[in-house]
């Protein structure tokens, strides 16, 4: 993957850091009020712990993606954020207004200001599309209906049922209810789970079109790690700690800063293909069995680095030290499983030339610099730790 590139984007967020951070210099910027301010969030069921300590602020105009692993939490979060659930601990302000502390609901669901796609989108299927659209706002208010079904092109559905829609239009109908009432947020549970995959990248593209259309920010939960990279502002790594401990969020970063730079080997692994070799760091480099190895940020002593497959190159070599072993077409990319002198790898093989052949001898180089993480760690006690970039052992 290229280095982060320069996006305009809203700036960092810890997920460790209880705080808000939007606004970077509080000296010389204003401060921005959160459309959404999570703090110290739990939630329990009996004696199971679903989700501690959760800390997520999102700023206006903001589009957040929340990504775990199905049954962490994720869909709770967003039931707690809009009321529907209430927390065993902890606050949660949207728009600068409080409307739960402490396991007490302040304000009620339909007075949070927020808009919610559920999973299943629930639609009334007695009513026209229009009407499912309508519902809720007041009698004054009921030509917005028309107008965002216009706006979101399902202008000639008004007066048919949902149930005569493809899911892609169920989903727009969806939105545009969402939007209506001109929420704060809008609140999204795997909206693309029920979507064919071919179908899923559009309207993906075309559900952030709406939401920036209409000013809103939104939290966009999915399992799916190509959403969450190609459609959020930022993402947020929600994982538990442990087996017996509730899911927190672990990390929240651009997707190119949290794909490059994962705080921990989870959340390395939760964005895709994450092999990891143990070197000795020497300040910005380590020697390996596969060459020198450029560091992203220094470290010294003990660490894993992190090898995603198109970090690395092979090139054909008679009396190579690697070996492809498999070879798997994945559309865009081929990937070479190749036992190397640092174990075996998957390396990427981009090229539309026809991949080496099983057996084929050659040379594996890491061609970019890589991320050192602790060895042997991956708890949430070490998340910021690594960030001083001495991992002495």
């Amino acid at each position: 993957m290229p280095a982060d590139s320069a996006q305009s984007r809203p700036p960092h967020q810890s997920g460790t850091s209880s705080e808000s951070e939007f606004g970077g210099n509080q000296a010389t910027q204003p401060k921005v009020t959160p459309a959404v301010e999570v703090r110290d969030l739990a939630v329990s069921f009996g004696e199971s712990r679903i989700l501690e300590e959760v800390q997520l602020s999102v700023a206006p105009g903001e589009i957040v993606a929340i990504l775990g692993p199905s049954g962490c939490g994720k869909s709770t979060l967003l039931r707690v954020i809009a009321g529907l659930q209430e927390p065993t601990a902890g606050e949660i302000a949207i728009a600068g207004t409080r409307v739960s502390k402490a396991g007490e609901v302040l304000v009620p669901p339909e007075s949070r200001k927020v808009g919610y796609v559920f999973q299943d989108y629930a639609l009334f299927p007695a009513l026209t599309v229009l009407d499912n659209v309508a519902f809720g706002l007041p009698r004054r208010e009921r030509h917005k209906a028309g107008e965002w079904l216009t706006r979101i092109g399902l202008g000639a559905t008004l007066e048919r049922k949902p149930d005569s829609l493809s899911g892609g239009e169920q989903q727009r109908v969806a939105l545009a209810r969402a939007l209506a009432p001109q929420p704060a947020v809008v609140l999204l549970d795997e909206p693309l789970a029920n979507i064919d995959a071919y179908r899923r990248g559009e309207l993906g593209r075309e559900l952030v079109t709406g939401i920036r259309a209409a000013g809103a920010s939104a939290i966009l939960v999915t399992h799916d790690r190509h959403e969450a990279l190609t459609l959020a502002d930022r993402v947020a790594v929600l994982l538990p700690v442990t087996e017996d401990s509730g899911a927190r969020v672990l990390q929240v970063d651009t997707p190119a800063t949290i794909y490059r730079r994962p705080r921990s080997l989870g959340i390395a692994r939760l964005l895709g293909p994450a092999n990891t070799i143990l070197v000795r760091g020497q300040g910005g480099f380590a020697e390996s069995p596969l060459g020198r190895l450029e560091f992203l940020h220094a470290a010294i002593g003990t660490v894993n680095v992190l090898l995603r497959p198109e970090l690395m190159r092979f090139t054909p070599r008679d009396g190579g030290a690697s070996e492809v072993v498999e070879v798997r077409f994945c559309g865009p990319t081929t990937v070479l499983e190749c036992n190397t002198p640092a174990g075996r790898l998957p390396v990427a093989w981009p090229s539309p030339d026809a991949p080496p052949a099983v057996g084929l001898k050659g040379e594996v180089t890491v061609e970019y610099p890589v991320w050192p993480l602790p060895p042997g760690e991956d708890r949430c006690e070490v998340l910021g730790r690594h960030l001083s970039g001495r991992f002495a052992r």
